[in-house]
């Protein structure tokens, strides 16, 4: 389908970056290497390539995910791609599944668990800041209208969780810790906890938490480090910059103590 007014479109320019704008009739496009008119976009197909003002060549695509969480505005910081595509796998966020997301921020992991759960799942985000939840809304409205399967929640994790028998909770809060007996009532038998946290101090306290509350095994930290590589003609090195420490993620998962014996016949 071609490009239409009123869509959301990325520009890529050649040294790769990035312009993140909602097509309009009389918008313009302004970079340190010349303007484009988004009249001279629309109608075209996504992926074309096309000049500036200044006879730079830019591309233009509908956006990724990933295109639009980097670009999107922040009033927090954001939980990088990196660890959120491991966090879908690692919390096996599947399609139907019922998820609660402590901490909301700028929307960034709510967009992609939302995404990931699909129409017949759902998705809880509480946040103590009202003012935090008006922004994420405004952020999941631009990509996702408005999703059905997403409710904000202005309330407070390690005081209360409305929900019972989730499949899965994840945790973008100071201190994870002081949520656990929470969502130890919340989570499903065999359903898993995950928390973000930026400091391995932080990632330590809420695993021995973990382990001192007794309804959680399995119980892992990871740190992801994720280094690019730069291949041109017979140059083959890494990138001088890579994306380092962001953050630690420590899951469990809820089970039950009480030990199942059959009898041999």
């Amino acid at each position: 389908m071609y490009l239409q007014e009123g869509d959301l479109v990325v520009f890529i320019d050649q040294q790769q970056r990035s312009y993140l704008k909602r097509l309009k009739a009389d918008g313009r496009l302004h970079t340190h290497r010349g303007y484009i008119d988004h009249s001279k976009v629309i109608g075209l197909p996504p992926g074309s390539l096309i000049k500036t003002s200044m006879d730079k060549e830019v591309y233009v695509f509908r956006p990724r995910m990933i295109d639009y969480i980097m670009n999107m505005p922040r009033k927090s910081g954001i939980i990088y791609p990196k660890d959120t595509a491991y966090i879908l796998l690692q919390a096996d966020i599947f399609p139907g599944a019922r998820v609660i997301l402590g901490g909301v921020g700028s929307g960034a992991l709510l967009l992609a668990v939302a995404r990931q759960v699909g129409p017949e799942g759902y998705v809880w985000g509480y946040d103590v800041r009202r003012d935090m939840l008006d922004f994420a809304r405004r952020n999941i409205s631009e990509l996702l209208g408005e999703p059905s399967n997403v409710t904000l929640k202005l309330g407070n994790i390690y005081e209360q969780i409305d929900e019972q028998d989730v499949d899965c909770i994840l945790l973008d809060v100071p201190e994870p810790w002081n949520a656990v007996e929470n969502c130890t009532r919340a989570l499903k038998s065999g359903g898993i906890l995950l928390a973000y946290t930026p400091t391995i101090k932080q990632a330590d306290l809420f695993t021995q938490e973990l382990r001192h509350h007794k309804s959680f095994a399995m119980i892992e930290t990871t740190e992801l480090l994720v280094r690019d590589w730069h291949i041109r003609d017979r140059s083959v090195r890494p990138n001088h910059r890579m994306v380092g420490h962001t953050g630690f993620l420590t899951w469990a998962r809820k089970v039950v103590r009480e030990v199942y014996s059959f009898e041999q016949e």
